[in-house]
């Protein structure tokens, strides 16, 4: 009897359960299940009144609905367009921003400043340099938004290029650290601006427990990346940004100047835009599309070498963009069965009657469940705040720690939920894909809740 070769461990079938599917897959089994779900969850719905321009629900108004209708199977396929259609403004974001970077990799300025930079600090400093990038990155998740910040994420790509670390490791920085800062921001105006007037407190009062929160975060977060993430395996896609040469040989001219100069003008501007005239996604892909066209003249590109360029960046981006489509017809067909008024009226139940020291932890769980049916920081906040706001209330909680706990809850589960657009964008321009980041984020996810929530613990018997 002839003995068998046994096969290399990489040729051998992999468990059922180790498979990672594929993310267009992994969504699309979340909006089947979500689907399944509109057959056990009635129908309901809060009365909305309308507050200083703002709607917001009316406490104790939640009422089942009587009259709607089964969703039909078919209505699964259909909400896919229909999400493409309602997430299109982060579709075109990361088109637009996937062009701009294609042509800044190609004009070679962006790749040769990182390199003069790292070559100067010494790519050994590497844990410093991930850490200092963390923190910067934070920063911009603290003071901007989230949203706003998708464009930065390549440069952090190209950075653990020069380092000598995966793209996980650069989108891990970038994502993870504009995620910390604007989950956790003293001066977040979507979350805590909009959530502190509803609970009629000043405008961003309380922050020096979410300053210690997202400080300590993000110091966790660096040396999370430090530890464990230059450590794991990355298959790195074809189309990964990465640096061409030793860093050494890396020099700046002239021109590389003046196209540094245009594309930190451009974000200037951008930032004064959102700051001034209330900017948004569609005003900042308009500016990336004005600075690609710019930086495509400065380095003597012509009209049809820019578009080139551009459609070549697009492409590389296209399939995270369409992950981002897909994942917002979960919120279709969720707002076709009514039924997300209903899981928030239930979730929030289950804070009241709570001691009163469990209660902000149980509130930052609610709220983390919640933002997987309202992705929208400042939509969440007019939903659910109405009608926390007096549990807290009731149950001997401040209003100041119902409201930090929600920013835990809402802001940290933008990281993992499929449903957040900005967080897809991001992983598209950084070449990660959704099931390679769970795998990365998640057990940092564990760290900074517990961290949190000994936070929220310290804050109750301190009376903040």
């Amino acid at each position: 009897m002839t003995e068998q070769t046994p096969l290399p461990d990489h040729e051998k079938p992999k468990k059922w359960y180790r498979v990672v599917p594929d993310p267009m897959v992994l969504i699309f089994i979340i909006l089947v299940a979500t689907y399944l779900l509109t057959f056990i969850i009635p129908a309901g719905e809060f009365e909305r009144i309308t507050q200083d321009g703002r709607t917001v629900v009316v406490p104790g108004s939640f009422t089942y609905l009587d009259n709607v209708a089964n969703i039909p199977l078919f209505n699964i396929f259909v909400a896919i367009p229909e999400g493409l259609i309602n997430a299109s403004r982060y579709l075109f974001i990361v088109f637009i921003a996937g062009g701009l970077f294609h042509i800044l990799q190609k004009t070679g300025a962006l790749e040769n400043v990182i390199g003069v930079a790292v070559n100067r600090v010494g790519v050994e400093r590497r844990n410093v340099i991930i850490t200092v990038g963390t923190f910067i990155y934070g920063f911009f998740g603290i003071a901007v938004g989230f949203e706003n910040n998708i464009a930065l994420v390549p440069i952090a790509v190209l950075i653990a290029s020069a380092i000598g670390c995966s793209s996980l490791v650069g989108t891990t920085m970038a994502v993870g650290g504009i995620g910390i800062g604007f989950a956790l921001s003293p001066i977040n105006p979507y979350t805590v601006g909009v959530a502190q007037g509803i609970a009629e407190l000043p405008t961003f009062s309380g922050a020096w427990l979410r300053t210690l929160l997202v400080l300590s975060s993000l110091g966790l977060l660096a040396a999370y990346i430090c530890k464990r993430v230059v450590k794991m395996e990355f298959q790195e896609p074809d189309n990964a940004e990465s640096l061409s040469k030793h860093l050494s040989e890396y020099r700046l001219s002239g021109r590389n100047v003046l196209t540094l100069i245009v594309f930190v003008g451009g974000l200037i501007a951008m930032l004064a835009g959102v700051f001034t005239r209330g900017w948004y996604i569609n005003e900042i892909a308009g500016i990336f599309l004005l600075l690609a066209i710019l930086i495509g003249a400065i380095n003597g590109l012509s009209a049809n070498g820019i578009a080139k360029q551009m459609i070549e960046g697009a492409a590389s981006v296209t399939a995270g963009a369409l992950v981002i489509g897909l994942a917002a017809s979960i919120q279709v067909i969720l707002e076709q069965a009514v039924i997300i008024d209903t899981i928030v009226n239930s979730l929030s139940s289950l804070i009241d009657g709570m001691p009163s020291v469990l209660s902000a932890i149980m509130a930052s769980v609610v709220q983390g469940v919640i933002n997987l049916f309202i992705p929208s920081g400042s939509g969440q906040a007019l939903v659910t705040m109405p009608i926390l706001i007096p549990v807290a209330d009731l149950v001997g909680m401040s209003r100041q720690l119902m409201i930090t706990a929600f920013q835990v809850g809402d802001g940290l589960t933008n990281l993992i939920i499929p449903t957040s657009g900005g967080t897809l964008a991001m992983l598209a321009l950084g070449r990660v894909s959704y099931a390679q980041w769970l795998k990365a984020i998640l057990p940092f996810m564990a760290l900074v809740y517990m961290l949190a929530w000994v936070g929220l613990i310290v804050g109750h018997l301190v009376g903040y």
